[in-house]
């Protein structure tokens, strides 16, 4: 999923808090169509629309009306339908959003500057890309140029992570016992059960070009002539922005906020927290490439770093001799001579996969399971045509900094369409009673900070009939 969905992915996990039975009052008019209308005044048959004024307040962030106006057009920009959405229903969540950012502040759960501006930058970059280009975002947003419309998305996103933090802080604790898994299916009419759709189980080997110890050495000299540049006074984001092989830091001059929680590279995470503040580290290498990293701020476990990522080059040759290495791989596995399994374990470069036999995991579900209908468009193409057993072609694969190996697939498994069943299907159905279990206890908690805040809805909003207590009554 990409990076701009952020509000959709909210909307999904946590549901629309609000609707009103009132058909009338669904919302048709986007933000720009109301301020035309306002300031038509000459037009007869033209209804004057009341753009600004306080929605209503919760704790201490003030929802305007235009805001709803604006939250519209942030569902209408990533593609989500807009018939059924009432004023109601994005005033509600909106107002839902702002609970969570405000317990998230009282709570002092922070978020830092660089995380917020990287994701306003990919924001951007995808949204541009979709629309055709930045002249027509800022058209599509009713914004005069590019900074005020970073100064809007900033203070969503803000929001965006404040809530989303506050939200993984009410679930935290949450857990699901067996028996409650077992009640869980249990109380779902037989005829209700959901449909699982055919499932594969895939396997892999990767092999990955070895670069020559002359590509090593040339990338190693210029990472230190880098280092050496910026301690004489270059910038090392100007640098990153010209050299790094990371596409996605890279663009913002290098920069990555990080915790020793995230999921990066063991290596990479033990240098940038190695360093003191302004520090530049000596070239490293990890699995993605060698790297230089500069400590940009220290803030207690968090820090911002910049980093260069640049990937030694692999000759014709390298790729030959790869290409060679796994056509005989694949020979020796038809001939009988090895099993799939046992070649993944002695020979793949993959270490995600190999110490099980090469098997893939769903990072959706966690389990070896993948829906065919959900799975990425690429991967089906590669896995579609291929039988019970039968083993790919050796298949090109691009890595997401651009470094071309080989792999091999292969259906190890297949599961037809069924009914949930309670034994086959055990993770697919903990993962739904779990999530059963987090709505309630999202819903206990939204109930009882309700009590708690200062809340006040406008008296023309009064008439909402909210999902969630916000009237008090």
């Amino acid at each position: 999923m990409k990076q701009g969905i952020y509000v959709l992915m909210l909307l999904v996990a946590f549901g629309m808090q609000a609707q009103e039975k009132d058909d009338a009052t669904v919302v048709t008019e986007t933000m720009t169509e109301a301020k035309t209308q306002a300031n038509d005044s000459t037009k007869s048959n033209v209804k004057r629309v009341k753009i600004d004024g306080v929605a209503a307040v919760v704790g201490d962030f003030v929802i305007l009306e235009s805001d709803v106006d604006k939250f519209l057009l942030d569902l209408k920009q990533q593609g989500v339908n807009s018939a059924d959405l009432t004023k109601c229903g994005l005033l509600g969540k909106l107002m839902e959003d702002k609970l969570y950012a405000h317990h998230a502040i009282q709570d002092s759960i922070d978020v830092s500057q660089g995380e917020i501006r990287d994701r306003v930058n990919q924001s951007i970059e995808y949204f541009s890309e979709q629309i055709g280009g930045m002249d027509k975002l800022l058209k599509f947003y009713a914004m005069e140029d590019e900074a005020s419309l970073r100064k809007r998305l900033t203070e969503i996103t803000k929001i965006q992570f404040l809530t989303q933090r506050m939200q993984s802080k009410v679930v935290r604790d949450v857990e699901i016992t067996p028996e409650e898994v077992r009640q869980f299916f249990e109380r779902i009419p037989e005829e209700q059960r959901p449909r699982i759709g055919v499932e594969l189980e895939v396997s892999q080997i990767i092999i990955e070009p070895e670069p020559s110890k002359e590509a090593v050495d040339k990338v190693i000299k210029k990472l230190k002539d880098i280092k050496a540049e910026v301690e004489a006074g270059s910038s090392f984001g100007t640098k990153a922005i010209l050299y790094s092989k990371d596409r996605v830091s890279g663009r913002q001059g290098g920069l990555m906020p990080i915790n020793k929680r995230m999921p990066l590279a063991k290596e990479f995470k033990d240098m940038a927290f190695s360093l003191q503040q302004g520090e530049i580290s000596d070239p490293f290498k990890t699995d993605f490439g060698w790297h230089i990293v500069m400590v940009d701020k220290v803030r207690g476990q968090e820090r911002d770093v910049r980093h260069i990522l640049l990937i030694p080059e692999i000759s014709s040759k390298k790729l030959d001799e790869a290409r060679k290495e796994i056509d005989t791989l694949r020979t020796r596995i038809l001939d009988g001579e090895l099993t799939f399994e046992d070649a993944a374990r002695s020979f793949s470069d993959d270490k995600e996969t190999r110490n099980n036999g090469g098997k893939l995991i769903n990072p959706a579900t966690f389990d070896t399971h993948f829906e065919l209908t959900k799975m990425d468009p690429e991967q089906y193409s590669q896995i579609e045509p291929l039988k019970g057993g039968e083993i790919s072609i050796p298949l090109i694969d691009e890595t997401r900094t651009g470094q071309k190996r080989f792999k091999l697939l292969k259906v190890t498994n297949r599961f037809d369409e069924h009914i949930a069943d309670y034994s086959k299907d055990y993770i697919k159905i903990k993962n739904l009673a779990l999530k059963e279990k987090q709505l309630k206890e999202v819903g206990k908690w939204i109930a009882q900070k309700i009590k708690d805040t200062y809340i006040n809805v406008n008296s023309d909003n009064r008439k909402c009939e909210f999902q969630n207590n916000w009237l008090k009554k």
